[in-house]
């Protein structure tokens, strides 16, 4: 049986089952479909003989259950959330005068790294991955983008309290 029978025999007999299974564990279509994707290519890179049709749909179902587990405990979706939690917080308005509308006025460069670090809670290091820029670099742009942002706010009335 070359691939492509088989990818359509494994989808024919499996597909549904494996959906139902991971949206039980995940509660999340879109996942679900992530998953029965993920155990299809497993399935279809690494074949395998099983004794009877029982053996192979227990094994599918361990295979699903055990992508879903994985899933659940990775650190990515401990860090993360849905996009109907983010619908439910609006963007932060820009006062006349404030630090987000001094952050605006920055340069591109220095707007980027500023908002990474103290918006969104970004280390240098990890600015300095997403952006692929060396963390020395994230660590200058910082600094200057502070000394900017010090000026456009006036100076000394703005010191740091942490």
């Amino acid at each position: 049986m070359n691939t492509n029978e088989q990818a359509e025999r494994l989808a024919n007999a499996y597909a549904d089952m494996i959906l139902r299974l991971s949206y039980t564990y995940l509660k999340n279509t879109y996942d679900a479909q992530d998953i029965c994707q993920t155990v299809f290519v497993k399935l279809l890179s690494e074949p395998r003989e099983f004794e009877s049709a029982e053996h192979e749909r227990a094994y599918v179902l361990r295979m699903a259950s055990n992508a879903c587990k994985d899933l659940l405990k990775s650190s990515w979706r401990k860090r993360t959330c849905g996009l109907d939690t983010v619908l439910e917080v609006p963007a932060p308005e820009a006062e006349e005068g404030g630090v987000l509308a001094a952050v605006n006025e920055l340069p591109d460069n220095y707007r980027t790294v500023i908002y990474l670090h103290y918006y969104e809670g970004y280390q240098a290091s990890e600015i300095g991955k997403i952006l692929g820029v060396p963390t020395a670099t994230i660590h200058t742009r910082l600094a200057r983008g502070r000394a900017r942002l010090k000026e456009l706010l006036g100076g000394t009335d703005y010191e740091r309290t942490v």
